[in-house]
C-alpha cells in the first residue's frame, strides 16, 4: 500500500496535534487582545486582515482542539501510540472553553456577528458537555479541583461574550432604549366626567393647555452643570462625562429611533456654548468610542455591577487554579515534561492576558464616566484627588496638534506676504495645526483619505498638501512603494512586448499560410483551416476565458480597486478645517428651530449656500441648477472636477490684496480641495458609506474616465502625467454649448459639464466680487453633510472598526446641532381641563 503521507510526518502529527492546536488557540487569543483595539485607530488593511483571520480561526482552533482531546480520551492507548497524559489533557479542555469566551477587546468583527448570539448559546452548551465528557473519561483525576476552577472561569468568560453579543444585536440594542408604553392622558375618564357634567346640565367646556413649544418655554436645562460659559474650558474628565451623557442619548441613532425637542435643545445648548470647536471634536471622538465599545467589545457589559463581579470571580478562579496546580504534590503525579510546559504556558499567558484585560477595563473611558458623574455646580472643578488623577490620566490621550507651514503657489509677485522662491516662482506661506496624536494614544485614525480624479486619469504623482508623517514613515513608504512602481512599469512593458510579439508572429504566419495555400491545393485544405479556424483563435479563446473568470470572481474589479488605492493618501486633520466645518453647522443650527427647517437644511446639497451668498439673479440660478437639476452622485463628480480645474488655475485679479483676506482666500481654497478629494474617495472607494446616495456613480466615473482618456490621447498629453497640463487643455475647450445637446445622454460623462461649471464659478467671482473659494468650500460642506445624514447608521458604526472617517464625525455633529429628521416629537401631551361655568 502506498503511503501518501510519510510515516515520520504522521507520527509527529499524532504526537503534537493536540498540543499544537492548544498552543495555536492560545496564540490567536494573544493576537486578538493585543491587535484588535488598534483597528479603531487605523484603516490599514494588513492589520484588519490579521484581526479578521485571527477572529475566524480562534473559534475553529478551540473547537478543533476540544474534539481532538475528547477523541483521545475515549480510546485505549495501543503500544505503538504516542504517550498521552489524559489527566493533564482533561485540564486543557476548560482552557479551550476560556479561549472560546474570547478577549474583552473584541466580541464581534462586524455588526452581523452580534446577530449570532443564539449560536454562541448552543456553542456554550455543547462545549460544556464536551468538557464534562473529557473530565469524566479521565476520572479518577487528582486535578479535578483545578479543572473545576478553570471550568468556572471559562464558563463565565463565554457567558460574558454571549451577553455582549446579545445586547449589541440591533434588535436588542433597540429594545433596550425603548421606553415603557405611553398611553397619554386618560381620555376615557375625562370624557366620562364631561358626559356626567353635561347630563347634570352644568355649563361645562373642555380647555386644552398645550405643553409649551420651544419658542415659549424657558431655556432650562435638566442638569445644572450643563450651564456652560463660552469662556470656560472643559477639563479632560468633563469631556468624557459629556460624551458618556450624549452617548446614552444619541445611541438611538444607530437603530433609527426618534428624539424629542428636549434632547435636541439640551445638546444644542451645550455645543453652541463650547469654548472652541476642539472641545466638540474631543466629545464626539469619545462618544464614538463608547459606541464602538458597546457594539464590538465586552466593555459595556463588564461595566455593570454583574459584569464587574463576574470578572472578579473569573480572574480569581483562574489565579487560584494556577496556585493549586503549582503547589500540587510532585511525587504523587508524574506528567510528561512537555505537557507540563504546555500547561504552565496556558496558565501564564492566560493570567497575563487577563491582567491586560483588567488594565484596559480600569483605564477605559467607561470607568471614568461611571465612577465620576457631572458636577452639580459647573464652577466646581476637580475637587478631589481622584478627580485630579482621572483628569491627569485622560490628559495623556488629549489631541496633539503640530504647527506646520505649507506653501501655496501665488501670482502676486513682490506683494506681501508672498515670498519669491529660488526657481523664480512666488508662493504664500500659511501655518496650520495638523493632528499628530501618537498612534497608541489615538481614539481614531485622525486623517482624511483623499482621491483625485484627474490625478488618477493622468497617472500623475499624488501631491500632499500637508504631510504629518515622520522621516522614518516617509522614507519607509518610499522604499516600499518604489519596488511596486517599478514592478508595475515592468509588467506593463513586458505585457506590451508580448502582445506586440504575438501580433508580429501572427502576421508572419498568416502571410506564409496564405502564400502556401495559393500555390498548393493540399495546403488550402489542411494547413489553412487548421491555422485560421483553430490555432489563430487560441489567444482570443484565452482572453474570453479570462474575461469570464474575472467577471465571475470579480478579478477585474479587485485589480481596479488595488490600482485606485495607489492614488489614495491621507491628509491629516487640520484644526482650521474642523473649525470651519463646526462654524458652518453651528450657524445653520440657528435656522433649524423646527423639524421642517432642520430637515430642509439637512437635505441641502449646495443650493442653501448659493442662495444665501449670492444675489437673486440669473447667474445664481445658473450655479444652483448644477445641484438641483442633477442627481447627487452626478453633482459630486461634476463639482469635484470643477474644483480641481479651479485649483490648478490662478487668476491674479481675483486674489485679495489685504493680507488677512489673502490668507482667508487660500484657506478656503485648501478646504475645498481637501473635502472635494475626500468626497471622491468616499464615492469611489467607500461604497458602503455612500450606498444611499451613490446612484450610478460608478458608471458616471467610468464614462468620465473614458472620455478623459480619449481626450488626453488626442491632445498627446497622456504620457506627461501632469494634472496642471491636463486641466489647462480641458479648460481650453469651448464648452458654451451643453455637452448633452451635442453627444446625447447615453454617455454619463460629466467632464465638460464640470468645465462649464468651473468657468461659471470664475464668471460669478468676477461679476459679483464673491470669492469663489468661499462659495466652493461651503458648498462642499453641504455636500458632505448631505452624505453624512443620508448614510445608513449601521454603515457609520461599521466604519468605526476600520479607523473611523470624517463623515462619522460630521454625522454625529449634525445630530448634536439638531440638523437631522430624527427630532420629530415637537410637542408633548396636551393637558385638558374641565371648566364649569356659573
Amino acid at each position: 500500500m502506498v503511503q501518501v503521507i510519510p510515516t515520520h510526518i504522521k507520527d509527529a502529527w499524532d504526537k503534537w496535534n493536540i498540543r499544537g492546536a492548544v498552543i495555536l488557540s492560545l496564540s490567536l487569543q494573544a493576537i486578538l487582545i493585543c491587535f484588535s483595539p488598534l483597528r479603531k485607530r487605523t484603516p490599514r488593511r494588513l492589520l484588519i486582515m490579521l484581526v479578521w483571520t485571527s477572529y475566524l480561526l480562534a473559534d475553529w482552533s478551540a473547537n478543533f482542539a476540544v474534539g481532538l482531546i475528547s477523541k483521545n480520551q475515549g480510546k485505549e492507548l495501543k503500544p505503538d501510540d504516542p504517550p498521552q497524559d489524559k489527566k493533564l489533557m482533561a485540564l486543557w479542555a476548560p482552557f479551550l472553553l476560556l479561549h472560546l469566551g474570547g478577549p474583552d477587546t473584541i466580541t464581534a468583527f462586524a455588526l452581523e456577528d452580534n446577530a449570532l448570539w443564539l449560536r454562541h448559546v448552543f456553542g456554550l452548551v455543547f462545549q460544556a458537555i464536551a468538557g464534562v465528557y473529557v473530565v469524566l473519561q479521565s476520572l479518577p483525576n487528582s486535578l479535578w479541583v483545578i479543572i473545576l476552577l478553570v471550568f468556572i472561569s471559562g464558563t463565565i468568560k463565554y457567558l460574558e461574550r454571549t451577553t455582549a453579543l446579545y445586547s449589541a444585536s440591533l434588535d436588542k440594542f433597540r429594545d433596550s432604549m425603548i421606553q415603557a408604553p405611553d398611553p397619554g392622558p386618560n381620555y376615557a375618564k375625562l370624557m366620562e366626567e364631561y358626559k356626567a357634567k353635561k347630563e347634570a346640565r352644568l355649563p361645562t367646556k373642555i380647555i386644552l393647555i398645550d405643553e409649551p413649544d420651544k419658542e415659549h418655554r424657558p431655556k432650562k436645562l435638566e442638569h445644572p452643570s450643563l450651564a456652560l460659559k463660552k469662556t470656560k474650558l472643559l477639563t479632560h474628565l468633563e469631556i468624557v462625562q459629556y460624551a458618556y451623557k450624549f452617548f446614552n442619548t444619541f445611541k438611538g441613532l444607530v437603530v433609527n429611533l426618534i428624539f424629542s425637542f428636549r434632547e435636541r435643545d439640551e445638546s444644542l445648548e451645550i455645543f453652541e456654548n463650547l469654548a472652541d470647536s476642539e472641545e466638540a471634536l474631543r466629545i464626539i471622538e469619545v462618544e464614538l468610542g463608547f459606541l464602538y465599545d458597546a457594539l464590538f467589545t465586552k466593555i459595556a457589559v463588564l461595566h455593570t455591577f454583574i459584569g464587574t463581579v463576574s470578572r472578579i470571580v473569573a480572574s480569581g478562579t483562574l489565579v487560584a487554579a494556577f496556585i493549586l496546580f503549582d503547589k500540587r504534590p510532585k511525587k504523587d503525579i508524574h506528567f510528561q515534561h512537555s505537557d507540563v510546559v504546555v500547561t504552565y504556558t496556558l496558565f501564564a499567558v492566560g493570567i497575563a492576558l487577563d491582567f491586560i484585560s483588567i488594565l484596559l477595563f480600569l483605564f477605559s473611558d467607561w470607568t471614568y464616566a461611571a465612577l465620576r458623574s457631572l458636577k452639580e455646580n459647573p464652577e466646581e472643578v476637580l475637587s478631589s484627588r481622584r478627580d485630579k488623577f482621572f483628569n491627569w490620566l485622560l490628559g495623556l490621550r488629549e489631541l496633539r496638534w503640530t504647527k506646520q507651514v505649507c506653501k501655496h503657489e501665488c501670482t502676486d509677485e513682490g506683494k506681501k506676504p508672498c515670498i519669491k522662491e529660488g526657481d523664480g516662482k512666488c508662493s504664500i506661506e500659511q501655518e496650520h495645526e495638523v493632528l499628530t496624536t501618537p498612534f497608541f494614544l489615538r481614539r481614531w485614525c485622525g486623517s482624511i483619505n483623499v482621491f483625485n480624479f484627474i490625478a488618477y486619469a493622468t497617472n500623475a504623482e499624488v501631491v500632499r498638501i500637508h504631510d504629518a508623517r515622520g522621516d522614518f514613515r516617509r522614507i519607509s513608504w518610499m522604499i516600499i512603494s518604489f519596488p511596486f512602481e517599478k514592478l508595475n512599469f515592468i509588467i506593463q512593458k513586458v505585457f506590451g512586448y508580448i502582445l506586440d510579439l504575438i501580433n508580429d508572429v501572427h502576421r508572419w504566419i498568416s502571410h506564409r499560410v496564405n502564400a502556401l495555400s495559393r500555390n498548393h491545393p493540399w495546403a488550402r485544405l489542411t494547413i489553412y483551416p487548421i491555422y485560421f479556424e483553430f490555432i489563430s483563435r487560441i489567444p482570443y479563446f484565452i482572453i474570453s476565458v479570462w474575461d469570464i473568470l474575472s467577471e465571475f470572481f470579480d478579478i477585474s474589479d479587485t485589480l481596479d480597486i488595488v490600482h485606485k488605492t495607489l492614488f489614495v493618501h491621507g491628509e491629516p486633520m487640520t484644526k482650521e478645517l474642523w473649525d470651519f466645518m463646526f462654524e458652518e453647522l453651528r450657524n445653520k443650527s440657528k435656522y433649524g428651530d423646527s423639524p421642517e427647517n432642520a430637515r430642509r437644511i439637512s437635505l441641502a446639497r449646495g443650493e442653501w449656500t448659493l442662495r444665501e451668498n449670492l444675489p437673486e439673479d440669473a447667474e445664481r440660478e445658473k450655479l444652483v441648477r448644477y445641484v438641483t437639476k442633477v442627481d447627487y452622485d452626478q453633482s459630486l463628480l461634476m463639482w469635484h472636477i470643477a474644483t480641481e480645474l479651479c485649483y490648478q488655475q490662478h487668476e491674479e485679479e481675483t486674489i485679495p490684496e489685504d493680507t488677512d483676506k489673502k490668507h482667508e482666500h487660500y484657506s478656503y481654497r485648501e478646504f475645498s480641495k481637501i473635502i472635494s478629494d475626500y468626497m471622491m474617495y468616499l464615492l469611489i472607494l467607500q461604497p458602503s458609506l455612500m450606498s444611499e446616495v451613490a446612484g450610478i456613480g460608478k458608471i458616471r466615473f467610468r464614462d468620465t474616465l473614458a472620455e478623459a482618456d480619449k481626450f488626453f490621447q488626442r491632445r498627446h498629453i497622456e504620457d506627461k502625467k501632469s494634472v496642471k497640463i491636463a486641466t489647462e487643455n480641458i479648460l481650453n475647450v469651448n464648452s458654451k454649448t451643453d455637452p448633452m445637446s451635442v453627444k446625447g445622454d447615453r454617455s454619463k460623462s460629466v467632464l465638460f459639464d464640470a468645465s462649464r461649471l468651473s468657468k461659471d464659478l470664475t464668471e460669478m467671482e468676477r461679476t459679483h466680487g464673491k470669492d469663489k473659494w468661499e462659495i466652493l468650500s461651503k458648498v462642499w460642506v453641504e455636500l458632505l453633510c448631505y452624505a453624512a445624514c443620508h448614510c445608513d447608521a449601521t454603515a457609520h458604526v461599521e466604519q468605526l472598526s476600520r479607523g473611523g472617517e470624517l463623515i462619522n464625525f460630521v454625522w454625529l455633529l449634525m445630530a448634536h446641532f439638531g440638523l437631522t429628521d430624527q427630532f420629530q416629537i415637537n410637542k408633548g401631551d396636551a393637558r385638558a381641563k374641565l371648566i364649569i361655568g356659573k
